[in-house]
């Protein structure tokens, strides 16, 4: 059992291909798969989970990439979704929602497309959105308040990342120098959490990404998404609003609220996750 949050959470594993993917599941009501961000990264959303677990059967596991889960690839969008379908077959649920961090707001959008017959909904919270128009605002956003030698490194870091160069350790590094921009009160962000790092994860999932931009893969199929979809984004959150807003306005029916906070609503107003949920979708139980 797993008591990060002061609440029990009961870990599973599922067994796919080649290995396993590790969680924990907690909470009452309709099951809600989490999917962390990163990509690349491990999990870190113990304390989301803890917002939503009195409206929802919450589910969160370690994307493919960093133990305990499976580490190898491949890397893809497609591969991305297959997983996070194991763990709902794998725990013997027929339909739930998501709810999708970061990047992995970006790969429930794509799950919305291609599985929607798993899915009773989804919340996207600071999603990397559906058209991608804004990452070099981001990019800029979590540099410019860094001194120009740490801005500097910062890019290098990630430059080498996203071509599949450098280590573990770098990527960490990376991350640490930026991790206070995504909050909306830099000098008084909380600890980075102990978080892994997968390079080829983070380069190979990207590459994928990158190629479904290209396609217009979800621009042109979202709009035929017919099931419940609300977005929050934190205001001061570095990864501009606009990829929220601009992705909602192709789905029909999906609802936005912009909330006081940076990248991470919850770590910085606990509840307020929570309460966006309860005012934006349906009660769970009649949605299921």
């Amino acid at each position: 059992m797993s008591d990060v949050t002061g609440i029990m959470e009961e870990p599973f594993e599922v067994a796919i291909e080649g290995g396993r993917l590790a969680g924990f599941r907690s909470g009452e009501g309709p099951p809600a798969l989490v999917l962390h961000g990163g990509p690349g990264m491990s999990d870190y959303t113990e304390g989301l989970a803890d917002e939503l677990r009195e409206l929802f059967e919450v589910i969160r596991y370690t994307q493919r990439g960093n133990p305990p889960s499976i580490t190898d690839g491949p890397f893809t969008v497609e591969q991305h979704m297959h997983d996070a379908i194991s763990v709902l077959d794998g725990l013997s649920i027929d339909r739930g929602w998501l709810v999708g961090h970061s990047w992995g707001g970006h790969l429930a959008l794509h799950m919305l497309l291609a599985h929607a017959d798993r899915l009773l909904g989804a919340v996207i919270v600071d999603p990397l959105g559906a058209l991608g128009n804004h990452m070099e605002e981001f990019d800029a956003n979590l540099t410019r308040d860094l001194p120009p030698e740490a801005a500097k490194r910062a890019a290098e870091l990630d430059e080498a990342a996203m071509s599949g160069g450098g280590t573990e350790a770098d990527a960490a590094e990376s991350m640490r120098l930026v991790w206070p921009s995504y909050f909306a009160d830099p000098a008084n962000a909380p600890p980075m959490p102990p978080l892994r790092f997968s390079v080829p994860c983070y380069s190979g999932t990207f590459a994928s990404v990158t190629e479904h931009f290209a396609a217009g893969t979800l621009r042109d199929g979202l709009p035929s998404v017919d099931l419940p979809v609300a977005f929050v984004h934190g205001r001061d959150d570095p990864l501009p609003s606009a990829e929220s807003t601009e992705t909602a306005a192709l789905i029909p029916g999906a609802t936005v609220e912009i909330v006081a906070s940076g990248h991470f609503p919850w770590m910085e107003r606990p509840g307020c996750l929570r309460a966006a949920v309860e005012r934006l979708l349906p009660p769970p139980e009649v949605s299921s």
